[in-house]
């Protein structure tokens, strides 16, 4: 069980920059998904694979336990500020979704992690991203006349090419993601 009394600065100020950026993606995506590009994918198909990189370097740097604190207490504030923001709809199709694609995200990394750096954050991300993309496509616009099944598949396409292009900056930052150095910095 997780005990935020037993962490350090270091990883208390990694666990509150993944909850807030963790908020601001998934927000952000909810709003635009609601712009098409055209009639294949939104502007959330864009910046949606963030919260991947986000759950997958809190995983690395901290561990499942506080990465599933961060998609818990990031998606508790993208459906309340998504609520405000965007269509009440979108809102809880991107929570389910969300929620349900990144406990498995968390899932399949942590069984993941000791393989090649790259593995982990590629296997979980591409497949948490289906299920993500299946879900929230059908809860947010099926039965609604928009071209949700062409969107759903445009999306997941770009989903794949941003998850093998936020391989750089994941590969980039995995000295700062080390959890040895994470758990042996100053209390």
């Amino acid at each position: 069980m997780f005990n935020l009394a037993q962490t350090n600065s270091t990883q208390r100020g990694y666990l509150l920059a993944g909850v807030l950026a963790m908020a601001v993606v998934v927000t952000a995506s909810n709003i635009l998904v609601e712009m098409p590009i055209n009639d294949w994918l939104t502007w959330g198909a864009l910046s949606y694979p963030f919260a991947f990189l986000v759950t997958d370097l809190t995983n690395r740097a901290l561990g499942a336990s506080m990465a599933r604190i961060v998609v818990c207490v990031g998606f508790l504030a993208a459906v309340i500020m998504s609520l405000v923001l965007a269509d009440p709809r979108i809102a809880l199709a991107s929570g389910s979704a969300f929620l349900t694609a990144h406990l498995l995200d968390i899932l399949l990394f942590d069984k993941l992690r000791k393989a090649s750096w790259w593995k982990a954050p590629l296997v979980s991300s591409i497949i948490a991203s289906f299920l993500d993309t299946l879900i929230f496509f059908t809860l947010a616009f099926a039965g609604t006349g928009l071209p949700w099944t062409t969107w759903a598949l445009g999306d997941y396409g770009i989903k794949i090419v941003m998850v093998i292009v936020l391989l750089l900056p994941f590969r980039g930052l995995l000295k700062y993601t080390d959890p040895l150095t994470l758990a042996s910095t100053a209390r």
